[in-house]
């Protein structure tokens, strides 16, 4: 499941049930159909897995890059043998993903952006304000820590990063304070970070923690969570059969204007030259069509049961004949720091 790191009342009864966002309207945008293979590149508990998995006589690929998610494959392969498979990875590898398996296209993808509520629900994970736990947010516990850059990085990078990836428009004092305190002790624990940052932004009207936009930062430089996304799409890009479906809900700004500027592009809709200027060649054809109606929200009733859909948006487009786009630089510039965007 995506980013639901805001404001959340304490922990007071063990961790939040799952419940997969706008689920009734990805599998609406997905149409599920008999023969289909579908990708479900955010597996995390498998609830938009099981839900494709019930429209018979399709199969689904699962993908997670968190070695935990295992557990909740092993349970979906019990029930489906036949018409599951897993695999841990990142959804950018999709496209290898799917050859590796000798399935060349599919007929639907779905990602569900950011980090699960299984994830914040566990504070050994660190992604987390609302319990102490280790500054980790490592989503495959592999690799350079939220500690490691808090700790390591120097105070120019730290505000770029809390600047771009969280919108923190006190990001030069945070990293000031965070250089001056980490000289005599280091910062571990969640705890520690979220104190300090409480110090320095006001609380806001609407409840939400100041340390929010510091950790949602941290974990998308930690995890390159928009250099992945993009990889994500073009990796979609390049293996959705025509007619196929990619749907991707997303949890705040960053991630949607990414996915809406791909997409607007990959429609043929991006931004015209001048009428003033010869056109240097003519423009390659459409490699999706995007339905009206866009972005589909959650339903006031769906946000009552689950507040961490307030910020859901789905968007989703239908593969055309055409061939893949070339990527677009200025795509990679919405990436900010600490992007590793692969070119294929």
């Amino acid at each position: 499941m995506g980013s639901g790191n805001g404001s959340q009342p304490p922990v007071t009864g063990g961790p939040a049930p799952h419940h997969p966002v706008l689920l009734p309207e990805v599998l609406t945008a997905l149409a599920p159909q008999t023969g289909g293979i579908y990708l479900d590149g955010t597996f995390g508990a498998g609830g938009y897995t099981r839900a494709i998995l019930a429209h018979s006589g399709v199969h689904v690929v699962g993908l997670d890059r968190d070695p935990t998610a295992k557990q909740a494959a092993a349970s979906v392969a019990a029930d489906y043998p036949d018409t599951f498979t897993f695999r841990q990875a990142r959804f950018g590898t999709l496209h290898d993903v799917v050859h590796s398996l000798d399935r060349p296209s599919l007929q639907g993808v779905v990602l569900d952006i950011g980090v699960s509520s299984m994830q914040l629900d566990q504070a050994e994970r660190g992604f987390s304000f609302r319990v102490d736990g280790p500054l980790d947010m490592r989503m495959e516990r592999d690799g350079p820590s939220a500690a490691d850059i808090v700790n390591g990085a120097d105070e120019t990078t730290l505000a770029s990063i809390l600047f771009h990836l969280g919108g923190e428009r006190d990001s030069r004092r945070i990293a000031r304070a965070i250089v001056a305190d980490r000289v005599a002790t280091p910062f571990l624990r969640t705890r520690q970070l979220a104190e300090l940052v409480a110090r320095i932004v006001r609380g806001s009207p609407k409840g939400i923690h100041p340390a929010t936009k510091t950790f949602q930062a941290l974990r998308i430089a930690v995890n390159d969570e928009l250099g992945e996304l993009l990889m994500g799409l073009e990796a979609a890009e390049q293996t959705l059969a025509p007619g196929g479906v990619l749907a991707v809900v997303t949890f705040h700004s960053l991630e949607d204007r990414l996915v809406k500027r791909f997409l607007t592009r990959a429609a043929g809709r991006g931004a015209a030259g001048s009428r003033h200027l010869p056109q240097a060649q003519a423009p390659a054809p459409p490699s999706f069509t995007l339905p009206s109606g866009q972005p589909v929200l959650p339903s006031a009733t769906e946000v009552e049961r689950n507040p961490r859909a307030r910020s859901a948006k789905l968007r989703y487009a239908i593969r055309t004949e055409a061939p893949p786009l070339k990527p677009d630089p200025e795509l990679r510039s919405l990436i900010g720091p600490n992007r590793t965007v692969t070119e294929r």
